[in-house]
């Protein structure tokens, strides 16, 4: 049984599965209703759709695995639900990551400005560069895979010695770092992206600060907003992977429900939050959000007028 603490925090991560899974949904929904007016798909729709998509299925596995682990942890021990959620997870992460790696880059191509050769090269080139991230996802599920599983047959072999996992706890670290190499390509490319971006949005808000000219001006709040959009993305971002590291630390340690709860907070903050973050920092998306909630109040008070 939990504590008090603990089914608050639990509470918590529930929360924002919950508000993580409708904020994905609806930025899905969006973009597949512009694709049926449009009958055209563009780039960034296509990278959210399937960003949001996939995050959902993180979403699930997240809290079904967190689940599992608090009320019935000898199901990872015995049975093909460990080998099920391992290979799911190893899936849907590895794309997830690709494709908010693929819209990090797209947003640094488009909206960043440097006379460097190489960065002028790519701008001119976006389609092969998400091809090359497109091959590299291959390579490192081709990689990921095979050790996912050696590390899956280890613990079968050895399920009957329940202080196995704790004596080898070294190895299985070792084991779960291999597995993650892959996506850590990923991961450096988007954070290198996003700071090269703050860093160019930083310099260009200076650069503005000296005109002050009314259009001037509104451009400045625009680079201003895009850069704590960026800052909260990266914040978010380095959150979830320091999560996901509490997460498997856990399955090594003597069992701190407090410690994993934690780490799935942590875990969870940054699909829910990066949803919120693109509907806030998305024209369209927020002005969809807007007319949906006045929808929502005026059925409501429709409602209640109907009830009284």
């Amino acid at each position: 049984m939990l504590n008090a603490a603990e089914g608050i925090l639990l509470c918590v991560v529930t929360s924002e599965a919950v508000l993580g899974i409708l904020g994905d949904t609806f930025i899905a929904l969006v973009n597949c209703m512009d694709y049926a007016k449009k009958k055209k798909l563009s780039k960034t729709g296509f990278i959210l759709i399937g960003l949001t998509i996939s995050r959902i299925g993180v979403i699930w596995i997240i809290i079904l695995q967190g689940y599992i682990q608090l009320f019935v942890p000898h199901m990872f021990i015995s049975g093909n639900i460990t080998e099920y959620i391992s290979y799911i997870w190893v899936f849907l992460s590895h794309l997830s990551v690709w494709f908010a790696t693929n819209l990090n880059i797209l947003y640094f191509l488009k909206i960043a400005n440097f006379s460097n050769s190489v960065f002028l090269w790519l701008k001119r080139r976006i389609s092969a560069v998400f091809i090359f991230l497109s091959g590299c996802l291959v390579i490192s599920w081709l990689l990921c895979f095979p050790q996912m599983t050696k590390i899956l047959h280890d613990s079968k072999m050895n399920q009957e010695n329940t202080s196995w996992i704790y004596q080898q706890k070294h190895d299985l670290l070792i084991k779960q770092s291999l597995t993650n190499l892959g996506i850590l390509f990923f991961i450096i490319v988007s954070l290198m992206t996003c700071f090269l971006l703050i860093v160019f949005l930083w310099r260009h808000i200076r650069q503005m600060h000296s005109d002050v000219s009314r259009v001037r001006d509104r451009n400045t709040e625009a680079h201003v907003k895009a850069l704590k959009v960026l800052i909260a993305f990266l914040m978010l971002f380095i959150l979830h992977f320091v999560g996901i590291s509490i997460e498997v630390v856990c399955f090594t340690l003597p069992q701190s429900n407090l410690l994993f709860i934690t780490g799935l907070i942590a875990t969870c903050l940054y699909p829910c939050g990066h949803s919120i973050i693109l509907i806030l920092g998305n024209k369209q998306l927020k002005q969809v959000s807007l007319k949906a909630l006045q929808h929502l109040k005026c059925w409501e008070t429709t409602g209640n007028l109907r009830v009284t």
